[in-house]
């Protein structure tokens, strides 16, 4: 019986309740040493839902697993179909305020690593460097065959050149770029092979019920041992690739802090959870530390 990943999670137990001073966050990034793990609440104000916050895609969306999509070739139309869609307007995202600030952050020294379980790459274009993108990037594309590596926007350019006219209006765009269509607004949608030996092609993130690559998950751990303190933005922690690194943390008896306005499953092990905005929790931060949050794209 093929089982279907973890997509939710309900407290059992009380949780502390969250706070609305940022102080703490700010006192553990003042001493250095801070690692960040982001998730998808960071994004949002990007224009990218979360998936579990008010609003977000779970309530309207299930993603795609490793499952289906290596199952059959029709679940793979669906998905190039609907991702080829939502990468159009995926791909015109730009970085936020929380994104500036962890770059802000990192340029004044303050952080030991960026661990982030979003595939949008916001925080390299906010400037951030040294991002461990721990379920990869929508801007690679991976052969299931014969392992090349390759470019998205050339797949994308092929993809529009075996569909001319496709634009069904999608009903939303999801957190792992996948668009919400109908069986009929999919249609006929032509897949593209691998250019290098005709195998099937996969976008270079993990999907839910995928593992993420061991080393880069010992890689990780490395950056918690030698961190002082893990910060956590915008993540539910719902799923067992972050929250290992929360649980670490706390084992190891560094400071675990969250910024994420909902409950999260890392709440009993941390510090403090500050219920804001990611933008203005952050921003307010910085100005606490008299780093000025600027947008290294503006010029």
């Amino acid at each position: 019986m093929r089982m279907r990943p973890t997509l939710s999670w309900t407290p059992t137990e009380d949780l502390p309740p969250g706070t609305t001073d940022p102080a703490p966050v700010a006192d553990a990034l003042g001493a250095g040493g801070v690692l960040v793990l982001s998730g998808a609440g960071i994004s949002t104000e990007s224009g990218i839902p979360d998936y579990r916050g008010e609003g977000g895609s779970l309530s309207r969306h299930t993603p795609m697993t490793y499952q289906d999509f290596i199952g059959g070739s029709a679940a793979r139309r669906r998905y190039w179909a609907r991702s080829h869609l939502g990468w159009r307007t995926f791909g015109r995202a730009l970085p936020n305020a929380g994104h500036r600030a962890v770059a802000a952050f990192g340029r004044h020294g303050l952080l030991a690593g960026v661990i982030t379980q979003n595939v949008d790459g916001l925080h390299q274009a906010a400037g951030s460097r040294d991002v461990v993108e721990l379920h990869g990037s929508l801007d690679r594309v991976v052969c299931l065959s014969c392992g090349a590596l390759s470019a998205r926007r050339e797949l994308a350019r092929q993809l529009e050149e075996a569909n001319a006219g496709f634009a069904p209006v999608a009903a939303g765009i999801n957190p792992d770029g996948d668009a919400d269509l109908t069986d009929e607004q999919v249609g006929d949608f032509r897949v593209v092979p691998c250019a290098v030996c005709g195998g099937v092609l996969k976008p270079d993130v993990v999907f839910f019920g995928e593992a993420v690559p061991p080393q880069r998950v010992e890689h990780c751990r490395a950056l918690v041992r030698e961190a002082s303190a893990l910060l956590v933005l915008g993540s539910s922690l719902t799923v067992m690739s972050g929250l290992r690194f929360v649980r670490q943390a706390a084992e190891a008896g560094k400071p675990v802090l969250i910024v994420n306005r909902d409950v999260t499953r890392g709440d009993r092990h941390a510090l403090t959870r500050v219920a804001l905005p990611l933008g203005a929790a952050l921003t307010a931060v910085a100005g606490r530390l008299g780093i000025p949050v600027e947008d290294p794209t503006a010029a």
